[in-house]
């Protein structure tokens, strides 16, 4: 099998890809194009890769077991993954995968008639942070899990020099799009995924969102920039996730089981430290233990990519996770199911406003099988 990708946008996130690209050998780019033509010349410029005039020669260009890595601005996720559904195309979509449920169901049912497979971004539920804390849980390293917190706050944002946020290649940062679109289906995913991963569906999401800052820079209108959720999973933890551009920066999530609390500070860091604390009772005081143990894999995991701006993620992880499973005969881990139950849940809290109440999935997906390395 040849191992092929095209680029379908070429804006900001699109240097991050290839980034980690520089790490996954025998993956290569097969064309690349973006409605812009100055950005796609200056991507194809400083990366070397060969430009496409449209979306129809960019397919042509690429093998029929390719995968398109849909890149574009979520609002035009929609149209351009079904084009590429439709040609008989994998696709692998930056999140999210739809702006609607209606949307993200009709996709879902696209790929499964055509015969391919349809992941959504972020693959970092399959980087070796998700991958330990997975581990720590099936072998009950804390006991019984209880309750979970999850936070996904990135400081007061708006007031950011997010002008000068620039890409590799010199794309901006889309801050109009980043606000309209909001905080928690560009964020909430990061956890989300990794949350279903290990419990499978959630059953009822009751949650909360609200625009808190709506003098933002641009045209509106604007999505909510706080979001507050209690999930309810089929067979797991009770779970409260949090996403904002407003509280102060902190990508921290505790499991509190039986015996003690696992936890991990860095959603955007594969290869942040996951510690367990043990409880313990000192002079009638209950606490954690003050200096947590780090729990580690055994063996080696998967390839790294050194940090750059606020993330050091391989956002390579999940095609080359559709590849294996292509030539292995299997189902994707990040597709189908997967990625439709995570745009479900991801919309209902985006979607929550202040009066929605408790809200009921009407999609499901078993638990992910773990990474081989990960057992």
């Amino acid at each position: 099998m040849t191992r092929a990708v095209a680029i379908l946008g070429c804006g900001f996130v699109a240097d991050l890809y290839m980034r980690s690209l520089a790490v996954m050998p025998g993956i290569r780019v097969a064309g690349v194009h973006d409605r812009v033509a100055a950005r796609q010349a200056a991507f194809c410029a400083y990366w070397n890769l060969p430009p496409q005039p449209d979306l129809p020669a960019l397919l042509a260009a690429l093998p029929e077991d390719g995968i398109v890595l849909n890149l574009t601005n979520p609002h035009a996720h929609f149209e351009t993954t079904k084009a590429c559904l439709n040609a008989g195309r994998h696709v692998y979509c930056e999140k999210p995968l739809a702006l609607t449920l209606e949307d993200a169901k009709a996709l879902h049912a696209l790929a499964r008639s055509r015969g391919v497979m349809l992941a959504s971004a972020p693959s970092s539920v399959l980087g070796e942070a998700a991958q330990t804390l997975g581990h720590a849980l099936r072998h009950n390293v804390a006991g019984a899990p209880r309750a979970i917190y999850a936070e996904l706050d990135d400081g007061f944002v708006p007031q950011a020099a997010y002008r000068k946020w620039l890409s590799l290649s010199g794309a901006p940062w889309p801050f109009e799009d980043e606000f309209r679109v909001g905080c928690t289906l560009e964020h909430a995913g990061y956890y989300l995924s990794w949350l279903i991963a290990w419990f499978g569906s959630v059953r009822t999401v009751v949650a909360a969102s609200a625009e808190t800052i709506p003098d933002k820079e641009g045209t509106g209108p604007f999505a909510p920039d706080l979001s507050v959720a209690t999930l309810f999973f089929d067979n797991g933890p009770v779970t409260r996730l949090t996403c904002s551009i407003v509280a102060p920066h902190d990508h921290r999530i505790r499991i509190i089981g039986d015996t003690g609390v696992l936890s991990c500070d860095a959603a955007w860091d594969n290869a942040a430290k996951v510690r367990f604390a043990r409880r313990l009772t000192l002079r009638r005081r209950l606490m954690e233990h003050p200096f947590p143990r780090r729990i580690r894999l055994p063996g080696p995991t998967h390839p790294k990519v050194k940090p750059w701006g606020a993330a050091a993620m391989n956002f390579m992880l999940g095609p080359a996770e559709m590849f294996e499973a292509l030539e292995q005969g299997r189902d994707s881990r990040i597709a189908g199911d997967f990625a439709l139950h995570l745009t479900e849940v991801t919309l209902a809290i985006q979607n929550a406003g202040e009066t929605t109440g408790a809200q009921s999935m009407t999609t499901t997906c078993p638990p992910m099988e773990p990474m081989p390395w990960a057992l």
